[in-house]
């Protein structure tokens, strides 16, 4: 193992990988003790990196050679893998992907946690590794991102418009797209077409440093029921172009169940303060688990793998252990499904979230369902969730809680403690803070049962769910 430099970067050679770390990183040891932190390694290879960034106790680097591949290292399924940010560990064998991914929530819950743990059940896995995912978003622009075999090449690159993904790191850089293994079809070939649709009707793509052009994103929802939903959002309105481009997508695939569009202005991408326009069909899609249906608009928020949600909420029942008589408070209810999923098993359901809208899809969900046990309310967590809230609905038996990736605020885990529930079924997107708020409730749960869940193959993210009991 060695070290030189090259470029005013570091090389370090023959480093071997002998971990996978946080954010889908591999991790090796230089010379000097210090941690490199590698974009683009596998554990069990061996490599000579190039940092990238410099720190006192670590590195950041990229591989550039490999001398020995790892026995865990596989051949990346897509053409775009490394370029494109959105899966990290395609080049990893799956079942190495989930033995890192519970090392990672055994290793949280330990040396952040802290506290007593039983026995942590094998994560379980998802049967699909690709095509997974119900929602997917991609974004226009007029300069897209050229490889360094395009730079240097001498072939001249006519067609600089993208759509597809931004480069990691770089907010103004987008990598087209020729095919995307995460949403199963037709999610390929209406991006195809409607790219090159947009570019026969000379619609200007967006240019996200200049604020110009006129296409920014396309977003793509499918459900476990079939159903289709197209969301195309523009800068700025040119009725005809848009129609044009709206008719012909309709056109070529006439079971599309919603089209919409929406005219944004914005410095930013986010469509939750606009008004979206529903164009052919309705403005909402179904989706459907165990008999109940869930009507998605294109703000709601909904699990993005179906099938893995259902077995993440299947858990979340199983740990409560609801027997019919108990009154359950589901905070961060988001738009009420695990609420109207636990429903038919406890007396009383009361879902608490800070989004308006997800909360009258809640509602609407609720009476869509026949569910007459479920209360929604809006607000901040932290304002909402006291003591008068608990005076009006009494104590609860379990609590759900399924807070995003901060975990809970302080002053709701004191409000927890004072509520003094039997149960509180914990769902985590992080483990790192999960672990965190598990050890400030350590004084009062016991922590009797840890399931992790895999939502995302060929990725680092990864669900927890805890079970806790009151001491």
């Amino acid at each position: 193992m060695g070290r030189k430099r090259s470029q005013n970067r570091i090389v370090l050679e023959h480093l071997q990988v002998i971990d996978a770390g946080a954010k889908g990183k591999a991790i090796a040891k230089a010379e000097d003790g210090r941690v490199v932190f590698i974009n683009n390694a596998v554990p069990g290879d061996i490599v000579t990196v190039q940092t990238t960034k410099k720190r006192k106790a670590y590195f950041e680097a990229t591989a550039i050679q490999i001398h020995k591949a790892s026995d865990k290292r596989v051949t990346a399924v897509c053409e775009h893998f490394g370029t494109c940010g959105g899966c990290k560990w395609q080049h990893m064998g799956y079942e190495h992907q989930l033995f890192y991914k519970q090392k990672e929530i055994e290793n949280n819950l330990n040396r952040i946690g802290k506290v007593a743990l039983p026995q942590i059940t094998p994560i379980l896995g998802s049967k699909e590794h690709y095509f997974y995912r119900n929602k997917m978003e991609f974004s226009f622009s007029d300069s897209k991102w050229l490889t360094l075999e395009q730079i240097k090449g001498d072939t001249i690159i006519a067609d600089k418009n993208a759509l597809g993904f931004h480069i990691p790191g770089m907010w103004d850089k987008i990598l087209n797209l020729n095919k995307c293994h995460l949403q199963k079809d037709p999610s390929n070939a209406i991006r195809d077409f409607v790219k090159q649709t947009a570019e026969k009707l000379e619609i200007p793509f967006f240019n996200t440093r200049n604020q110009t052009g006129i296409l920014r994103t396309l977003m793509l929802r499918t459900s476990s029921t079939g159903e289709l939903m197209v969301l195309l959002q523009l800068f700025a309105e040119d009725k005809e172009k848009r129609e044009a481009l709206l008719d012909a997508t309709y056109k070529e695939f006439p079971e599309i169940t919603s089209l919409q569009y929406v005219i944004n202005g914005k410095g930013n991408d986010t469509i939750y303060d606009q008004e979206v326009i529903c164009y052919k069909g309705r403005d909402h899609i179904f989706e459907q688990m165990e008999g109940l249906k869930f009507k998605i608009n294109a703000k709601s928020f909904y699990q993005t793998n179906s099938a893995q949600a259902f077995e993440l909420y299947k858990i979340t029942r199983d740990f409560a252990n609801l027997s019919g008589s108990e009154l359950v408070f589901d905070l961060y209810t988001g738009t009420g499904t695990i609420a109207q999923f636990v429903a038919s098993k406890a007396k009383k359901v009361i879902g608490v979230e800070s989004v308006p809208d997800a909360i009258t899809a809640a509602k609407q969900n609720a009476k869509l369902n026949g569910i007459t046990n479920c209360e929604f309310y809006v607000g901040d967590m932290k304002q909402v969730f006291n003591q008068d809230f608990i005076a009006k609905h009494g104590v609860a038996d379990v609590v759900i809680t399924d807070p995003p990736r901060d975990g809970m605020h302080k002053d709701v885990l004191e409000q927890l403690i004072l509520l003094g529930a039997q149960k509180i079924v914990y769902v985590s997107c992080n483990s790192a803070t999960q672990a965190r708020d598990l050890a400030l409730l350590d004084d009062h749960y016991k922590v009797t049962k840890v399931q992790p869940v895999d939502m995302f193959p060929q990725t680092h993210h990864v669900e927890n769910v805890v079970l806790l009991e009151k001491k």
